[in-house]
């Protein structure tokens, strides 16, 4: 009996450290890891009760684990079928956003040009009997 509830208060600690270490910082709540690591190993049981109650973040959607490269769990569904790698973006710099919205601006310049000209052009015409 006494090797049982070890073993179940074993596997809530080791399931505790286990999703304390691979959650993401900003899906920790109230105390930095590092705290609730020690938390957890200082007090088994309860640490792990109070860290599956309130230090984790059950609204935010944990992200898959790899000990290795990242990219191998990144997935694109549309590329070349449903387990093909997904090729990573950076984010844009400040100088390339920039250059989208004069290009965006442009666009849409020219839109408004076309249909003035176009108006222009209706204005001119005979009206056909």
């Amino acid at each position: 009996m006494y090797l049982l509830i070890s073993a179940v208060g074993f596997l809530v600690l080791l399931g505790a450290l286990i999703d304390i270490i691979t959650r993401p910082d900003d899906q920790v709540r109230y105390l930095p890891k590092l705290v609730w690591v020690f938390l957890v190993i200082l007090l088994p049981v309860i640490g792990s009760i109070i860290w599956f109650t309130v230090g984790r973040d059950w609204g935010a959607q944990q992200e898959n684990v790899s000990f290795g490269d990242r990219r191998r769990w990144d997935r694109s569904p549309t590329a070349a079928g449903p387990l093909a790698p997904q090729r990573i973006q950076r984010p844009l710099s400040t100088e390339e956003q920039l250059a989208a919205l004069e290009r965006e601006a442009e666009f849409y310049e020219k839109q408004a040009r076309i249909k003035r000209l176009e108006a222009e052009l209706g204005d001119k015409r005979p009206d056909s009997p």
